[in-house]
């Protein structure tokens, strides 16, 4: 296993370009989805999706943008990874998440199962897509498009670590500026996903963002919900088998 590898997006610094949306589409052949103009915003993709796996919003509040680039999670116990049932999603030498779309069978238990929803499936083919980390590029060496196209370095992309100490730093720095209201969201290994391995720095409740307050992972109770279902199938059969034994040849 290769060194944990994530994304840091700090956005206090993000400006609202889309650099990084259409750097993922073009180096994953993403294919639109739509460009619907909303009037309300001047984001035109609305939420991540199986053809947006970059999604900037935009959330205008109290006279001001508060500007964030989302993504998949890559969370450390990732539910997706946990119901399919083809294979079709699995954990790369990075520690990532990826589907690989020539094995998923369109099932879609994975949407669900995820606590942020992210992943989905597209109307064409039914197959699920999301985020790779662009696992291609991670293999070549280079650093995901998004973070290499975005012109602010609001998506930082390295070893997870590192990421987390950098980011603690810049939330110690900005409440020093006075900045007090600054926050990172999917840092700490001990929430409900065990920690992402794309996280952010927020000026506002995670709610604002259209981020869960806390996420955890869907799949936490299948362990108990099989040992229940087996002790209930065991009883199904002794009960049957107690019928059986009492009746007369």
């Amino acid at each position: 296993m290769a060194e944990r590898m994530g994304f840091f997006t700090d956005t206090t610094v993000c400006i609202g370009c889309k650099a990084c949306e259409v750097a993922c589409k073009e180096w994953n052949d993403v294919p639109d989805d739509g460009f619907v103009f909303r009037a309300t915003s001047y984001d035109n993709t609305g939420a991540l999706g199986a053809s947006t796996w970059r999604h900037v919003a935009f959330v205008e509040q109290d006279g001001r943008w508060l500007m964030s680039s989302d993504v998949c999670k890559h969370c450390t116990h990732a539910a997706c990874l946990d119901v399919c049932p083809t294979g079709a999603l699995f954990r790369t030498e990075f520690d990532t998440v990826v589907v690989q779309a020539d094995v998923c069978n369109g099932c879609g238990y994975c949407v669900p199962a995820c606590p942020y929803g992210v992943i989905d499936r597209r109307e064409d083919d039914g197959r699920a897509w999301k985020c790779t980390l662009c696992y291609d590029r991670l293999r070549g060496g280079m650093e995901p498009a998004c973070a290499k196209a975005c012109p602010t370095k609001s998506i930082q992309f390295g070893p997870l670590d590192e990421l987390r100490q950098r980011a603690e730093e810049r939330v110690e720095r900005l409440h020093a500026e006075g900045t007090t209201e600054a926050r990172l969201y999917g840092a700490d290994p001990d929430n409900g996903v065990g920690g992402t391995g794309a996280f952010f720095l927020l000026l506002d409740e995670p709610e604002t963002y259209g981020l869960p307050p806390d996420p955890v992972v869907t799949t936490r109770d299948l362990p108990a919900m099989w040992r229940w279902a087996g002790g209930a199938a065991l009883a199904l059969a002794a009960g049957v088998a107690v019928c059986f034994a009492g009746r007369k040849p």
